[in-house]
């Protein structure tokens, strides 16, 4: 399974979140039809442009609670103050991705940041 994990500021463009998805996957060598979902933080659940860049994409969205997101962040190598102080994760993008990929998820990369897009990527210990 290979997940790409969103974060952002309020009130992204559903453009700025499929120019970071794109721009992360092309880093990585990845198509877009090779993803299996996105995920993002509860905190994230009324922004309207994660989930229209997932129906573009045909993609669940998949929202990750506080306590999964926080311990999954354990793993992320990405650091903000403000994500730690308001979701309990010291990245958004990468703990909901590796939150989302699965118990054994490793990230492909630290996240990416475009415009006021994070992106990071997870990936299973079995890709779909």
């Amino acid at each position: 399974m290979i997940v790409a994990g969103i974060g952002s500021r309020k009130g992204v463009s559903e453009q700025q979140v499929l120019d970071a998805i794109s721009a992360t996957l092309s880093e990585y060598q990845i198509k877009a039809s090779q993803l299996d979902a996105i995920a993002t933080a509860r905190l994230k659940q009324h922004e309207a442009a994660i989930f229209s860049a997932g129906r573009k994409l045909g993609l669940e969205v998949m929202i990750i609670g506080d306590a999964e997101l926080a311990e999954a962040g354990k793993k992320a190598p990405s650091h903000s103050d403000l994500s730690l102080t308001l979701t309990g994760a010291p990245s958004v993008s990468e703990a909901a991705a590796l939150a989302a990929a699965g118990e054994n998820a490793r990230l492909l990369g630290p996240r990416r940041v475009l415009d006021s897009v994070t992106c990071a990527i997870a990936q299973s210990g079995e890709a779909s």
